[in-house]
């Protein structure tokens, strides 16, 4: 890697704030705010809307669409004609 030309690399805390849920990983996303994490360190907090613990795929609460009930519908509008 060329010296001085790539963004700084380090911890953040990404918070979802719906689910009361954190988790602390590496990232070149910074912000102003802090909080204290659990090994008593200080370190840059990001609030997302949404993460693995409130997503709908994630959590199984995710609906599936009658998409059956449309093509056959589609079929019976459009569909070749006797």
């Amino acid at each position: 890697m060329k010296p001085a030309i790539h963004p700084a690399y380090g911890p953040v805390v990404f918070r979802d704030k719906a689910a009361d849920f954190a988790f602390l990983t590496r990232s070149t996303a910074t912000s102003e705010k802090t909080i204290e994490w659990e090994d008593g360190r200080t370190y840059p907090v990001i609030d997302v809307e949404i993460s693995s613990q409130s997503h709908p795929f994630y959590t199984g609460t995710a609906r599936v669409l009658d998409t059956a009930g449309r093509v056959e519908r589609f079929q019976r509008r459009y569909g070749s004609k006797p």
